[in-house]
């Protein structure tokens, strides 16, 4: 998991998001008079410019549901950096039982990736990327696993200010 210094929060002021409902659950409680159904929506948002947060709606009937989690995911905005429709670099990350592998494409590749990851993607506006799910298939760790992999990349410019380099010199030095 990354560290909390590097995790850069966006406001939600001002940004045309957009919402992608990743997966829906009926849940049930059994009780004493029979059973209670209730759902579990998960939602990813984004402005498809490098801005992506996800959430987790519980409600009693599903639009509910769903309102509850773009609540939620719009609280949990971040940046992300987006190299000309692609990622800077290839990368791996964890949550759980899933773990996800992107890697850069070139133009006109399309996002290569499966349900879960393919909304979260596409949400923070990624055209051309290859992405690979090993592990477990479960959407809720999927989108964690995705996001964690996405706030890890850095760009060249990052890493020249980290460094406190000259944009040259990180890639010839």
């Amino acid at each position: 998991m990354s560290t909390n210094a590097n995790i850069k929060k966006v406001r939600t002021s001002d940004l045309e998001l957009k919402d992608r409902l990743v997966s829906i659950q009926r849940v049930t409680k059994v009780t004493k008079g029979g059973r209670t159904f209730s759902f579990s929506a998960i939602v990813v948002v984004g402005n498809e410019n490098g801005v992506v947060g996800y959430g987790l709606g519980k409600a009693n009937e599903v639009t509910s549901a769903i309102s509850k989690g773009v609540e939620d995911a719009k609280k949990n905005l971040v940046k992300i950096p987006v190299l000309k429709g692609t990622i800077p670099h290839a990368q791996e990350a964890r949550f759980s039982g899933s773990l996800v592998l992107i890697k850069p494409a070139a133009p006109g590749t399309g996002v290569i990736a499966g349900g879960a990851m393919r909304a979260v993607l596409e949400s923070v506006g990624i055209h051309n990327v290859l992405a690979k799910s090993k592990g477990s298939s479960n959407p809720h760790n999927l989108v964690k696993a995705t996001i964690a992999a996405l706030l890890e990349l850095r760009d060249a410019y990052s890493v020249a200010q980290v460094r406190g380099i000259s944009l040259n010199k990180v890639f010839n030095g």
